[in-house]
């Protein structure tokens, strides 16, 4: 059975077609690592190359709001990159409902595009879906100075709540399973400076 995803139809975009019959894997980044949300049969340590985890898409929903948008990941394509992260299995009696609410939490407002990318592991090169951003979406906003994120990250507040606690739980989460992100090491110390004190 296939299923497809209703990227921003009204944009235009084409659908991408996933089999989920045998179940399927979902590459985590940021807050997939510490709050899947779905059952998870099995995970394994993997990269993704040509990509590299950025704070580049503004929350106006999750951790920020129209008003004051707050920051969170995304993958952002950069030859010579790379994205360590966690490839999550998904069993086939799980996958239908995980994939709905994949895509009800990650293609909220169409600045992620869902795709499928290969990755690697030790045990070898897998495919999974993998949330990357839309570039001429108007959320985009690569290139910001990590001050700049930091600055931003402060304060923001959206429906899952601070988006200090996304950048913390991220940072830590990355530490704890070995795959550090020096810029995320330092935008968690940073934010930690700014809100001393509040």
């Amino acid at each position: 059975m296939k299923y497809y995803a209703w990227l921003a139809a009204r944009n235009g975009r084409e659908m991408v077609d996933i089999d989920i019959s045998g179940g399927f894997w979902v590459f985590g980044y940021g807050s997939l690592l510490w709050n899947p949300g779905f059952p998870v049969a099995t995970q394994k340590q993997a990269r993704l190359t040509g990509w590299h985890r950025s704070f580049c898409m503004r929350s106006i929903h999750h951790r920020g709001t129209e008003e004051q948008p707050g920051l969170v990941l995304a993958l952002d394509r950069q030859e010579g990159a790379y994205c360590d992260g966690v490839a999550f299995y998904v069993a086939p009696e799980h996958a239908e409902k995980t994939l709905a609410e994949l895509r009800e939490r990650e293609l909220v407002s169409s600045a992620y595009l869902e795709t499928i990318q290969q990755l690697k592991t030790a045990e070898g090169p897998l495919d999974a879906v993998a949330y990357v951003i839309d570039t001429v979406h108007d959320q985009y906003c690569g290139g910001l100075a990590l001050e700049e994120q930091a600055q931003i990250m402060a304060t923001a507040v959206g429906g899952r709540g601070p988006n200090t606690e996304y950048l913390w739980n991220t940072a830590a989460h990355l530490e704890e399973t070995g795959l550090r992100d020096a810029d995320l090491s330092w935008l968690a110390d940073r934010v930690k400076v700014l809100t001393a004190g509040q």
